[in-house]
């Protein structure tokens, strides 16, 4: 998307800025793309987990380890899946602040240089401080 100046005349937003601006967007695409990956690799832990527990744990089972086919049983491999899972929800917690945090800082960046978005609508002002709190709460996602 191409970024407009608004409210200050009618004059444009630098170069510089817009350049700066799309860059923080695609920082910000990027991580919210690797966290939905992570949410996705979380709920098939969770799911191979789930299954594995309601079976023997002499059962044999198959896990692709560096590329190579491996057989194991599931009291072998039951643990380092809970762990990769345990791994893996840690990443996310770390990933997702890092997108709120970069949320902020394109906010920030947006309403420092009062940069309206071509196709946006304009901002409207909460009716009321419940509003306010949901809008606050939803995060800051620019398509």
């Amino acid at each position: 998307g191409r970024a407009a100046a608004a409210g200050r005349g009618d004059s444009r937003v630098p170069p510089q800025v817009v350049t700066r601006f799309n860059r923080l967007r695609q920082e910000q695409r990027g991580l919210a793309s690797k966290a939905a990956e992570l949410e996705l690799e979380l709920n098939e832990h969770s799911l191979v987990i789930e299954t594995l527990r309601a079976v023997e744990a002499a059962r044999r089972c198959y896990r692709m380890v560096g590329g190579v086919l491996v057989e194991r049983t599931v009291k072998e491999v039951l643990p380092a899946l809970e762990s990769n899972k345990e791994q893996i929800g840690r990443l996310l917690e770390t990933l997702t602040q890092q997108l709120q945090a970069k949320g902020r800082e394109l906010s920030d960046f947006r309403e420092l240089h009062n940069i309206r978005v071509v196709g946006e609508e304009e901002p409207r002002a909460p009716r009321d401080a419940a509003d306010a709190a949901k809008a606050a709460a939803a995060g800051v996602l620019v398509s």
